[in-house]
């Protein structure tokens, strides 16, 4: 195994903004410590400076000292040992496309998923963070009521289906592990274009656009779900205050505290007007022939 960290008690004493006050320093465990949106919360965490940072990831392509190279998909005591100790593991690792073959998400999606969530249970670390996805709930793209906590699960694809099973297992650690377990259901985040600039360029038009989640506010939400207190279990939407949107933030302001300070204005052309139109005639066609078939869904 590439790197090695030794596993030590993750509390440690250390001042903050007020000399009068003490706060006990976190150990946080980052899988997909590489990738686009495990790699931003890296860079942010350690920006801090408030925290111990362990990190692991699939491939190592620039010799990173700094990260174990594991494959956690395959159950292995080496790097299982590397979660003891740990305060709070941010599970980011996962193949990130929404196109992938159920062979890939299988893999990386579900038994890598597993392992990690299996380990944190057994290490005892007291917080899971999930990155989930907002294709937990891409069916209802073309309806028009708010994306909330209560909308009922509607994936339309192998990644998305196994983004509800990962948050559904979660659920089941945090009522029978006593983990505290946050699942971040994010929205768009590109890693495609330099500071993730949101514009008309992006897929799936007008609805990818209100998706839109800024750095900022992922990165203070990786925070506030790192910190937050008195949380069994959450869902919360992870999308900047875009116009238009329907994603409900009532439950990250509740049970972490954090609202998006970052907005877009979607910007259409009539292309994609006229794609969108297309897209939900054809959508609202193929849900009126499956009503015909009582206990069938698409």
């Amino acid at each position: 195994m590439a790197g090695s960290i030794a596993a030590s008690s993750s509390i440690q004493r250390c001042w903050v903004d007020d000399p009068g006050a003490m706060s006990v320093r976190k150990t946080i465990l980052i899988t997909g410590a590489s990738g686009s949106m495990g790699g931003k919360a890296r860079r942010y965490l350690e920006a801090l400076g408030r925290y111990d940072l362990r990190l692991f990831t699939y491939r190592n392509p620039h010799d990173d000292p700094a990260l174990v190279q594991a494959d956690l998909s395959v159950w292995d005591e080496n790097w299982v040992r590397q979660f003891e100790g740990v305060d709070v593991v941010l599970h980011m690792a996962a193949d990130p496309s929404p196109t992938s073959s159920w062979e890939s998400i299988q893999r990386l999606d579900i038994d890598m998923l597993l392992n990690v969530f299996l380990a944190t249970a057994k290490m005892k670390a007291k917080r899971l963070v999930f990155a989930s996805s907002n294709w937990v709930l891409a069916g209802h793209r073309f309806d028009d009521e708010p994306l909330s906590l209560e909308t009922s699960p509607f994936p339309i694809n192998p990644y998305g289906s196994a983004k509800l099973f990962a948050e559904r297992f979660g659920k089941a650690l945090a009522e029978r592990e006593g983990i505290s377990v946050i699942c971040l259901r994010i929205g768009y985040c590109r890693r495609d274009v330099a500071e993730n600039r949101p514009g008309p360029d992006m897929r799936l038009g007008r609805w990818g656009q209100q998706m839109w989640l800024s750095d900022g506010d992922w990165e203070r939400l990786v925070e506030r779900s790192i910190d937050a207190e008195d949380v069994s279990f959450a869902v919360v939407n992870a999308v900047s205050d875009n116009a238009g949107m329907r994603w409900s933030l009532d439950e990250g302001e509740r049970l972490l505290q954090w609202r998006p300070r970052d907005r877009h204005v979607p910007v259409t052309t009539l292309p994609m007007r006229v794609t969108e139109w297309f897209a939900r005639r054809r959508y609202r066609q193929i849900r009126r022939w499956l009503g015909r078939f009582p206990g069938w869904t698409w």
